[in-house]
């Protein structure tokens, strides 16, 4: 590998993805592509001072031909979600956007990994497959990697218990249609509805706290960057490193759960050096699976109304 990232997407959530991914994944180089071209000549120049403590690496700014040898290509391009929006209220404005940046990474002869976190990640990384015509194992979507992390520190919070303790899952789509696999969560090796602390009014609000934790971060303080930009460093350090992990992210789905549509949805996903080694299909109660199935069918509905053309 020449240890190679394409950044496409230098707002809030791809500056900080450089900064962690510098610090903590061997980078050789650094590539950042921004409509606003000023953006990335700045950010490289920023990220340049960070290099006499986490190792040499090329930053600069670029355009979308610098992906003809890339390993992986990261896209947090997008227009952001505003307040009182829902992620898939972004479709249209973000495919257009998504369609000016997946023909000239292929066309640049690029032959790597896309990781895809731009919203409605799950619709977007389906069809930057479908635009690219890559292998599936070679796109990714951060998928519910966020919620899962949410989700985490909310029933640590609730338990008491280090957050190292919980294994707990948001599955499906990442946004209105997703749901936590609590029949199947463990905490401390116990299962989750065994705990005295837990019934089914405190699993509901846990998993309404999960749901509007990342609005109420935008309300706030515009945006919400610091976790998402963790999980990318995360998985395209498993990628560079060729180094095994397992996340809850978009991964094609081919029959999991009685899915019989074609798309990209949130399910525990073995990524390596060769990008998805395999996906996992999660053990789910009955109305877990009726609620993975429901929203596949979103996401068909949606995928069904957009034009590639």
């Amino acid at each position: 590998m020449n240890r190679k990232v394409l950044l496409v997407g230098d707002g809030a959530v791809g500056s900080t993805f450089a900064n962690d991914l510098l610090q903590h994944t061997k980078v050789n180089e650094l590539i950042i592509a921004d409509v606003v071209k000023k953006r990335p000549i700045g950010d490289s120049m920023d990220l340049e001072d960070i290099i006499p403590f986490a190792g040499e690496c090329n930053i600069h700014p670029g355009e979308y031909s610098d992906a003809k040898d890339a390993d992986v290509v990261v896209i947090t391009a997008g227009v952001p979600r505003k307040p009182g929006e829902s992620r898939l209220d972004l479709v249209n404005k973000n495919v257009n956007i998504l369609k000016s940046i997946v023909q000239p990474v292929v066309d640049s002869g690029f032959n790597g990994v896309f990781v895809v976190s731009a919203n409605p990640v799950d619709i977007l990384t389906t069809l930057t497959q479908k635009l690219s015509g890559f292998p599936k194992n070679k796109v990714i979507g951060t998928g519910t990697s966020l919620d899962s992390a949410r989700l985490q520190v909310e029933l640590a919070k609730k338990l008491n218990v280090p957050v190292s303790n919980i294994n707990s899952m948001v599955l499906g789509e990442h946004g209105d249609t997703s749901f936590e696999n609590f029949d199947e969560s463990v905490v401390a090796g116990k299962a989750l509805r065994d705990y005295d602390e837990i019934n089914d009014d405190v699993l509901a609000t846990i998993e309404s706290d999960v749901r509007q934790k990342g609005g109420n971060i935008i309300e706030n303080k515009g945006a919400t960057f610091y976790g998402i930009a963790v999980m990318l460093a995360q998985i395209v350090g498993a990628i560079l490193d060729n180094h095994a992990i397992v996340l809850p992210l978009s991964a094609p789905i081919n029959g999991e759960y009685g899915i019989k549509h074609d798309l990209y949805l949130g399910t525990p996903t073995a990524i390596d050096g060769t990008g998805i080694s395999h996906v996992i299909e999660a053990k789910l109660s009955d109305e877990e699976k009726a609620k993975m199935l429901n929203s596949a069918d979103k996401m068909q509905e949606v995928l069904a109304g957009v034009n590639l053309d």
